[in-house]
């Protein structure tokens, strides 16, 4: 059994769960967010295209539509942080203030 580096929970829920690792979030030919231990951004860099690639940079590259995640491509994707904060990622509002809002401040 492999470590993963976040969990996902219920339809539409990823919890980051190791500090150490950043997340980049792939969701079909949306724009990649990366989830560090300091919060959330749109990630600018090139994705990693081998698991051993990603690792060597401290990333974990989560595809949303792998049958390991979710299955399909999500509109809707909500993030629980390290920094203790819930942010709501809306495909739908991609390109406005609104594409990474926080949810809740403190879930925990």
């Amino acid at each position: 059994m492999i470590e993963k580096n976040y969990i996902t929970s219920g339809r539409n829920t990823i919890i980051h769960k190791v500090r150490k690792f950043d997340l980049l979030i792939v969701n079909g030919n949306h724009p990649v967010v990366i989830v560090s231990n300091r919060g959330i951004g749109v990630y600018k860099g090139d994705v990693p295209r081998k698991k051993s690639e990603a690792k060597k940079a401290y990333m974990d590259v989560i595809d949303v539509g792998a049958s390991e995640c979710f299955g399909e491509e999500k509109t809707l994707i909500f993030i629980q942080a390290l920094d203790n904060k819930e942010y709501k990622i809306d495909y739908s509002k991609v390109d406005t203030s609104n594409f990474i809002k926080i949810h809740q401040e403190n879930y925990i």
